[in-house]
């Protein structure tokens, strides 16, 4: 056995002396020092030595696994130092070479443009309001006076949840939120996302955007509700903007209607974007109705207000003359970085 032990000592330095990567190494060592490992298996038959040859077997064995050890771990410290210099000259810097261009993100056009909106309002005065996208039928529908057999309920329209839980169809629910909480004079805008049920094309989206506004105070009139409007329309499209209103029916306002804008494109002289009438309608509005008023707490007879909505989709589209909505929801990086 003595003879054996001399002989694993022998052809381990040689292996040794022939390895040249830690991963080797590893190897090496796993196939003399390990369980299974060479000097491991000789010493297990210490069994069969009398008592006499096992105290000189047993120290010649430490000692040559004590001397492996050794030998291992300075064949591992010049490996590293060997893999770290070569790693140094692999990945040498050029510190002399430009660095690469990191590329800064920019605004989505559609917060570009309701940044603008805010800054607009908030320069009038007016506050920001939220309310859930996530909505009670109460608030979205009847408190607005929208009753049960109204279209708006049809479910080709709404998104609904449960029979009084729905995804709101527009940011007006946040109206009457505001009135339960907070007494005249109120002056706010409430933009959000809204949902409808439509079919995707160049014109229509299930997910789009409202900016919503209310105003009560007392002795609020049309007038007022005009010329908030009229400054809004020159602040976002320019000085030139004409605006005129169209009789029209909503249920929350009474009276109500629908502002245009002269053409952004032609100027009101008329072309294919305004089909050649000169104008473009971009908001609904009115004045807040009664009923309204008293679901949301409010005394019709003392207060008045105005309230409106635009598409912010659309206002957005009109600023930056898109013609497909869908474009705002690809994320194209062609199209948002023109922005």
């Amino acid at each position: 056995m003595k003879a054996e032990l001399e002989q694993i000592r022998k052809e381990a330095e040689q292996a040794l002396a022939r390895i040249d990567n830690l991963q080797d190494l590893s190897n090496f060592r796993v196939e003399y020092l390990g369980k299974k490992g060479k000097l491991t298996q000789i010493l297990r038959g210490m069994g069969k030595l009398s008592a006499e040859e096992r105290p000189q077997i047993g120290q010649l064995a430490n000692q040559i696994r004590a001397y492996l050890e050794e030998e291992i771990e300075k064949k591992r410290k010049v490996l590293e130092e060997e893999a770290l210099n070569q790693r140094l000259r692999d990945e040498v810097i050029d510190v002399t070479m430009p660095g690469r261009r990191h590329y800064r993100g920019k605004l989505h056009p559609l917060n570009i443009v309701l940044n603008e909106i805010k800054d607009i309002f908030l320069g009038m005065g007016f506050e920001i309001a939220e309310g859930p996208e996530v909505e009670w039928d109460y608030y979205n529908f009847e408190a607005l006076n929208i009753p049960k057999n109204h279209p708006a309920r049809d479910t080709q329209d709404t998104f609904y949840i449960t029979e009084n839980i729905l995804l709101r169809t527009h940011t007006s629910p946040t109206q009457i939120r505001v009135m339960e909480r907070q007494k005249p004079p109120i002056k706010i805008i409430v933009p959000g996302r809204v949902y409808r049920s439509d079919a995707v094309d160049a014109t229509h989206s299930p997910i789009f955007h409202q900016v919503e506004g209310l105003v009560i105070d007392r002795n609020i009139t049309m007038g007022d509700l005009k010329g908030v409007l009229d400054v809004f329309a020159k602040e976002m499209f320019g000085p030139q903007t004409r605006t005129q209103f169209r009789p029209h029916h909503f249920p929350f306002t009474e009276p109500s209607a629908e502002m245009d804008v002269s053409c952004t494109t032609c100027g009101g002289k008329g072309c294919r974007v305004c089909s050649y009438t000169g104008w473009i309608e971009i908001l609904g509005a009115g004045m807040v109705h009664p009923k309204v008023l008293k679901h949301g707490g409010i005394d019709p007879e003392k207060y008045s207000g105005f309230a409106f909505g635009m598409g912010l989709d659309r206002i957005t589209n009109l600023k930056y003359g898109i013609d497909d909505i869908r474009l705002l929801f690809e994320n194209d990086i062609r199209f948002l970085e023109q922005f």
